[in-house]
């Protein structure tokens, strides 16, 4: 039964159509009925992610075609969220990497490809909104072949089939002239994507690779099964990220279906399913059998980057918006989000009522702050800070480092350089594309990026009437005009590893800046 399944991940840079590719699949594979109703962008279901129209949360869906299953994973395409894609590449067989036909591949895109060629996946290349004025699609291509030679892919990585997409219509073809639907990116899927490897009468292997909840049935673990087959009754072991053996009974078993779980009584390999009834089941453990216990290696997830110290409301205006305002209702939130986040680290600090939380970025610390605002917790948040460490050969103490791009208008490019110079970034690549806009690319410490959008906003506003915005109504809602004209300056960045913390003047230019 292996033979009728296929895994896949959709990865990509923010905003360059993800989620709308998944719900034209979703439509032409026959998951919704002609006559139902749903809304766009369907995958983004937080209420955080319809607000800012990017993907926060790993998902998955499944789809059938000439009876085939197909796991999709829609993956988030912002930095900040590279746990949930990390995890995400633990379930497939296989990516689909998605690039904007006119912006071209941007550091997300590198990195999520990056690891997805560590993990040997096998890619599909689809080159999207080819419909844009702007597109340069052989461009894009040459660059894309570029980065997977700096990436040191294998000659058979390199080897990936081409498609180029209009995702909002719904098509897809192997040239850029377009084509009339999306059979030619589902028939590249089931020709690209490899089968499912492992033995269904081997030792139960199922490693968790995310969580869910349901009102009637508690926590659902999410997993993917690697060997072995899985019964509803049968009494399994967990293996813990401690060593440990738990010992537990399957209660219910669900397989996807669109949008839907349906239940199942057994597992098929390779499959992803969800799991019920299991108290206690994390993030990167693994059902075994009880027998042999076999645990597969957890989930290896980069170390976080930026940290914050949360701490009670202890305002004179403390409880007059909340529900929860003390210290032990902070700590049970925080210990619940561990649960799910797994790029997420808490520390304990010399007090009771603060906390230290690191996480991968500014974006995703305030995304956290946000739900436990909506979610009617009160706290105070201080300022952030870089997370550093020393080099256990050298000695030195290291700082997180980024690779940072900023696509912004030729009359502009002075102000970026100057901004960044004084944030001791160092300058990889400039590129004009010829259409009044400069690409250039800085190696740059995570410390001079914090405050980093709102300066060159404020450098920029005065001209806000002698450039085009091209990417004001997609920053601003894809359905909203933009809020006024002014000359838009897009940036976007990924973690690029620890360089020695050795200038003495960085705090004295920090003073500076903050004054």
């Amino acid at each position: 039964m292996s033979l009728s399944i296929r895994n896949i991940a959709i990865i990509a840079h923010v905003d360059h159509g993800k989620t709308t590719l998944v719900d034209a699949m979703l439509t032409q594979s026959g998951t919704f009925r002609s006559n139902e109703h749903h809304v766009e962008r369907v995958m983004d279901s937080n209420e955080l992610e319809r607000e800012r129209g990017i993907t926060i949360l790993a998902k998955n869906t499944a789809i059938f075609y000439h009876d085939v299953k197909i796991n999709i994973v829609d993956t988030p395409g912002h930095s900040d969220f590279g746990g949930e894609v990390e995890r995400a590449l633990k379930m497939v067989d296989g990516v689909m990497l998605l690039v904007d036909a006119s912006e071209g591949p941007l550091p997300q895109t590198r990195y999520v490809l990056s690891k997805a060629l560590e993990a040997k996946l096998p890619p599909i290349v689809v080159i999207n909104k080819i419909d844009r004025p702007d597109a340069r699609p052989q461009e894009v291509l040459n660059e894309i072949y570029d980065l997977f030679i700096d990436l040191d892919a294998k000659e058979d990585q390199l080897d990936f089939p081409v498609l180029y997409t209009n995702a909002k219509e719904g098509t897809a073809s192997t040239d850029v002239k377009g084509g009339e639907d999306l059979r030619p990116l589902f028939d590249a899927i089931l020709k690209t994507i490899p089968l499912p490897q492992g033995d269904p009468k081997g030792p139960l292997q199922i490693l968790v690779a995310n969580l869910d909840y349901s009102d009637f049935l508690g926590r659902l673990a999410i997993a993917r099964v690697f060997n072995g087959t899985m019964y509803t009754g049968e009494d399994v072991v967990i293996a813990k990220r401690d060593g440990t053996m738990q010992k537990t009974k399957i209660t219910k078993l669900f397989s996807f279906a669109g949008l839907k779980r349906t239940d199942s009584t057994e597992t098929i390999l390779g499959d992803i399913i969800a799991v019920a009834g299991v108290e206690g089941i994390t993030i990167g453990e693994t059902i075994c059998d009880p027998v042999d216990p076999q645990p597969l290696p957890p989930i290896v997830i980069d170390e976080p980057t930026i940290a914050m110290t949360f701490t009670v409301n202890t305002s004179p205006f403390a409880g007059r918006e909340g529900t929860y305002v003390t210290s032990r209702n902070l700590r049970e939130r925080l210990e619940k989000e561990l649960l799910t986040n797994v790029s997420l680290r808490v520390e304990e600090m010399g007090t009771t009522d603060s906390f230290k939380v690191l996480g991968r970025g500014e974006l995703q610390l305030s995304i956290t702050i946000e739900m436990m605002r909506r979610e009617g917790y009160e706290l105070m948040v201080g300022k952030p800070e870089i997370v550093t460490k020393r080099d256990k050969e050298t000695g030195k103490l290291m700082e997180p480092v980024e690779h940072l791009t900023v696509d912004v208008p030729e009359a502009f490019v002075g102000v970026v350089m100057e901004q960044l110079g004084s944030r001791k970034s160092e300058v990889l690549n400039m590129h004009n594309h010829g259409y009044g806009r400069v690409r250039i690319e800085f190696r740059v410490p995570s410390r001079g990026l914090i405050g980093l959008r709102s300066q060159l906003l404020r450098h920029t506003r005065n001209h806000r009437d002698e450039f085009p915005v091209r990417w004001l109504h997609r920053m601003a809602g894809r359905n909203s005009p933009p809020p006024h004209r002014r000359a838009h300056r897009r940036s976007s960045r990924h973690f690029d590893g620890l360089r020695p913390v050795g200038f003495a003047g960085a705090r004295r230019t920090l003073r500076r800046r903050r004054r």
